[in-house]
């Protein structure tokens, strides 16, 4: 099983719950990290983002549907009930928001790093 090296996952944390507070109002209470079966089921909506630089990788934020409405209703200032292309733009752009910082925080840390534009993704995915 492959291990999680909290030098490399503590920026994604850091950027992403201090991405939600500003954005969303929304103060995430952080679990163990671990790594996740690649399974997203109909009711997910994932955002896409790779890595380039002295770190290459892809990173996948996942949203239950109802929590990708609600966080995009706080973006948006107005109530959203269904995701559509204003509304997945609007998480995808969270999804910027937070590598960018990321990107930042490994910066300052000596790693440099480059992100690439998000894509979107909703319902039953599975990656091997």
């Amino acid at each position: 099983m492959t291990s999680v090296n909290v030098e490399h996952i503590n920026p994604f944390l850091m950027a992403s719950t201090k991405i939600l507070k500003e954005m969303c109002f929304v103060d995430a209470k952080l679990g163990r990290p671990y790594i996740k079966d690649p399974v997203f089921l109909d009711n997910t909506l994932v955002i896409f983002i790779g890595f380039t630089g002295e770190m290459k990788g892809q990173v996948m934020i996942a949203f239950e549907n109802k929590i990708a409405c609600d966080i995009a209703s706080k973006m948006m200032m107005t109530p959203i009930v269904e995701m559509d292309d204003i509304s997945r733009s609007a998480i995808c752009e969270l999804g910027n928001m937070i590598m960018g910082n990321t990107a930042t925080i490994f910066s300052t840390k000596g790693i440099a790093i480059d992100i690439t534009p998000p894509t979107v993704g909703n319902g039953t995915m599975s990656f091997t």
